[in-house]
């Protein structure tokens, strides 16, 4: 079924099959692994954040066919998603397609994705006796779809760039799980936080434990870096952040790595996004969590960034998604502008945030010429 998707004929490989990086094509283009350990490259690797989606009439055709969730569960179909923008453009990497919230939905809850609306949960958590509603999955049977489609996509990239994979952060996840939905306040969450603190901690644990093992089987079936998205850091201040975020964050990166070395799995980088995080949250994160990697969005000042955040860490971002709209122009021009100011070490471009879903084709194309034109 796979030869309808994928430029390549496979058989996806049980799990003990999928351990060791010999058993896929050896990698081509390792600007982002090289960027991330601070060695030279030739040119700054670039991708962008929900770059396999919906602005492409690629992905829409799809859609019209599939609902959202049904992309995700079959490998097929991810794997073909997120190999359209690889094909389309001269990405660094790719990432493989899923979402967010099928954490919530391995816990035990409903997640539809409405049209025009977005991702609803019709019954959220409202206190904290619902909490008993959650169930602590089997990863590797609940959410073995996503290895699945990461392990064909990395033999169906032939090693062109390399595969992140991803998951959101507790406290974001909290949120929807908590609201029934995405939040212009996230006031129901931030509710939780203060009238509920140790509830707060037992969801945010809960979601933890279970992100842990989903990353690490994400890297057991070929994820090359992985990203712990932070979507609703811009609803915590310095205090909040490093109760409710920073703890769980760090947590995460020591156990999957505990938990791969425990395996004798080579480690993977790893990235956190907290977005709309303040520079003292950043610092808290570079101080205390140990990741690699950490995504700014489009509001952080870059050589503040530098200044604050050291020389150790690999930055990623950060240009506004709304410049996309500027003439190809000057979207070539901020680009490229983006990576003198970052500089070419321990950097990777990329977006604020993620792609809109109407942002011009061609003003994708400027963006990563401008990157790679430095």
């Amino acid at each position: 079924m796979y030869d309808n998707f994928c430029p390549c004929t496979i058989i996806l490989r049980r799990w003990h099959d999928r351990m060791t990086e010999h058993n896929f094509p050896p990698l081509k283009n390792d600007r982002l692994l090289r960027a991330v350990r601070g060695e030279p490259v030739d040119k700054v690797p670039v991708w962008i954040m929900r770059q396999a989606g919906r602005h492409l009439p690629e992905f829409r055709e799809i859609r019209l066919k599939h609902d959202f969730f049904t992309i995700c569960r079959t490998p097929a179909l991810a794997c073909e998603v997120t190999l359209q923008p690889i094909r389309r453009f001269d990405y660094d990497a790719s990432i493989i397609f899923s979402d967010i919230l099928v954490i919530p939905q391995a816990m035990g809850m409903e997640v539809e994705m409405k049209a025009g609306v977005g991702p609803v949960l019709p019954e959220p958590l409202t206190d904290p006796s619902h909490l008993l509603r959650l169930i602590t999955p089997d990863v590797e049977k609940t959410l073995g779809y996503v290895g699945d489609a990461i392990t064909l996509t990395r033999q169906c990239l032939q090693g062109k760039v390399p595969l992140i994979g991803f998951t959101g952060a507790p406290w974001t996840l909290m949120g929807y799980m908590v609201q029934g939905g995405g939040s212009s306040t996230m006031a129901q969450a931030r509710f939780w936080l203060y009238h509920y603190p140790e509830a707060s901690h037992q969801l945010l644990q809960q979601i933890t434990n279970v992100v842990i093992d989903y990353l690490v089987m994400q890297v057991k079936s070929g994820a090359q870096l992985l990203q712990v998205f932070e979507s609703s850091g811009d609803f915590l201040n310095d205090e909040l952040f490093q109760k409710f975020s920073l703890k769980y964050l760090k947590q995460i990166n020591e156990g999957v790595k505990k938990k791969l070395d425990e395996l004798n799995i080579p480690q993977v980088p790893m990235t956190a996004f907290p977005k709309g995080a303040t520079l003292n949250s950043l610092e808290m994160l570079v101080k205390e969590s140990g990741y690699d990697v950490i995504g700014l969005d489009w509001t952080v000042d870059p050589a503040e960034a530098r200044a604050r955040l050291g020389p150790n860490v690999t930055l990623q971002g950060n240009m506004d998604p709304c410049a996309l709209y500027a003439s190809e122009a000057e979207v070539f021009q901020r680009a490229a502008n983006m990576v003198k100011t970052f500089g070419k070490e321990r950097y990777i471009a990329n977006l604020g945030h993620g792609i809109l879903p109407d942002a011009p084709i061609a003003s994708v194309e400027a963006f990563i010429t401008g990157v790679h034109s430095v």
